[in-house]
């Protein structure tokens, strides 16, 4: 059985997961190109990792309560 999952995450200047527990999942995540600045996901040596306005990926059964993201407090990220 599948199930859809669409989530729109409303970033904030803190890093914070993308959902609260463990959720393994292929998705695409976008950064809408209406985004006034980059999405930052911590990447596994801990730096930010950029996304543009716009930049798009589908990404394959990974735990979405792994992903931290953070950005400008109001842009959003869909999953």
């Amino acid at each position: 059985m599948n199930n859809v999952v669409m989530l729109r995450i409303v970033l904030t200047a803190a890093y914070r997961p993308l959902v609260s527990s463990s959720m393994v999942a292929s998705v695409e995540i976008s950064a809408p190109p209406g985004n006034a600045g980059p999405v930052f996901f911590r990447g596994t040596d801990g730096l930010d990792v950029p996304w543009t306005s716009g930049e798009w990926h589908s990404l394959l059964r990974v735990d979405l309560g792994q992903i931290q993201v953070k950005g400008t407090p109001g842009d959003v990220l869909t999953v």
